[in-house]
């Protein structure tokens, strides 16, 4: 049984539609008040039918208070991290430390080209994202005076002056499934973040788990340090469905315990934009840390 032993985080995946922008400020309201972490939103720049991602994490973060907000996840591709880098430490500023920082190598690569972005292969994507993560975290080391260079084969940064310094220390999650991704997020990212729709099933938990670990301890990092996360889909009723997570919110929080023990799941982020659904996952939340916490002091002998 992993034993991680994160704190629990429960977060949204909310679509950036257009359609109707102010009530994408109700939502993440009504997922503040539900007593979710995190509202998180999709990044496809390409996407004519969405709101750029950044520009509305800024707007809502001035109308809300308490939940932290991050993309799901930034499209690297069309976001270069230098950039990047300055604008997430800003918000983060803005925010009071509410900003986190999900990544992703970049996928629909036809619709990236056509932005203006370089199409790259699978191993090129994800050597981008790597030299991403120096670039990222070395000018958000605003203490260290030296200019920061960074000679990569995709990103190059010829001395760079640092800073500014975010208002907490930001968790890069990268949201990937390959063996040679899963590797990276054991080297050098803070957080795995993939998705339950791109997934074979809960297998896919273990050996990502067992590839993470393994490369965190070539690194000289202890696995502990890395946070598991799952972006997940399901139903609420009262049946059970084909889907891994179905039933009342009760069931709901009885899987996510037993997922939290068997795979060292700490976070959750549900792909939900409806506002009743948001409320019941609040309830499932509330109930999956009562269940985890529980589990947790029997298992130390203490009450």
């Amino acid at each position: 049984m992993p034993d991680y032993q994160h704190d629990l985080l429960f977060g949204a995946l909310l679509t950036p539609s257009s359609a109707a922008p102010q009530q994408l400020v109700e939502v993440t309201r009504t997922a503040e008040a539900a007593g979710l972490d995190l509202a998180a939103f999709q990044d496809h720049p390409y996407q004519p039918g969405f709101l750029d991602t950044w520009t509305l994490l800024s707007y809502l973060a001035a109308r809300t208070d308490r939940i932290h907000l991050a993309p799901s996840v930034a499209n690297l591709p069309l976001r270069p991290p230098a950039v990047l880098a300055r604008a997430a430490a800003s918000l983060d500023l803005l925010s009071g430390g509410r900003f986190e920082l999900a990544l992703g190598a970049g996928a629909f690569w036809d619709a990236i080209a056509a932005m203006g972005g370089r199409r790259l292969s699978g191993g090129q994507a994800l050597t981008a994202v790597s030299e991403a993560l120096d670039i990222i975290r070395g000018l958000w080391d605003a203490d260290n005076r030296e200019r920061l260079a960074v000679d990569g084969t995709h990103y190059q940064v010829k001395g760079a002056r640092r800073g500014p310094a975010p208002a907490h220390d930001i968790p890069i999650w990268l949201g990937v499934l390959g063996p040679r991704a899963l590797r990276l997020a054991g080297a050098k990212a803070d957080g795995w973040m993939p998705s339950d729709y791109y997934m074979s099933g809960p297998a896919d938990l273990t050996r990502g788990n067992a590839i993470i670990d393994e490369a965190a301890e070539e690194a000289g990092r202890s696995p502990r340090e890395i946070r598991r996360l799952l972006n997940i889909t399901g139903s609420f009723g009262q049946g059970r469905g084909e889907r891994t997570l179905s039933g009342p919110p009760g069931r709901w929080a009885e899987q996510l315990a037993a997922m939290t023990f068997e795979y060292g799941t700490s976070a959750y982020v549900l792909a939900a934009d409806d506002p009743k659904a948001l409320l019941e996952w609040g309830d499932v939340a509330a109930a999956t840390r009562e269940l985890v916490a529980r589990e947790r002091s029997a298992a130390s002998g203490t009450r």
